[in-house]
Parts: structure tokens; C-alpha cells; sequence
């Protein structure tokens, strides 16, 4: 089963962290979701309690 896109139509980035406010993902992963094998995606899904407590979320 394919990972689902995190992305809830925010897409503002934070200047300090590179990581958008909405989703927690970079730019680059924001661009390059579609073609990211499901390991990728799950890494990046399961890092997001991480990269929340990076943003000050």
C-alpha cells in the first residue's frame, strides 16, 4: 500500500528550518513526493514528531 502525501494544503515553509508548517517536509520532498519510494515516504512520515519539535510546534 502506498504512502499517503502528509500535505493538508498549508504549504508556507519556515525560513529558519526549511520545513513547511502544514506538512513538516522540505521543498525538495514536497517536490519529489510522487516519484519517492514508500520507504522514503514512511521515513519522512515518521520523523514528523521530530521535525514538530524542530518548528517549536
Amino acid at each position: 500500500m502506498s504512502i499517503a502525501s502528509p500535505c493538508i494544503d498549508i504549504c508556507k515553509f519556515d525560513s529558519k528550518t526549511g520545513f513547511c508548517v502544514g506538512c513538516l517536509r522540505t521543498r525538495d520532498e514536497c517536490k519529489s513526493w510522487k516519484k519517492m519510494k514508500d520507504k522514503q515516504r514512511r521515513r519522512i512520515v515518521e520523523d514528523r514528531s521530530h521535525r514538530e519539535r524542530k518548528l517549536g510546534k
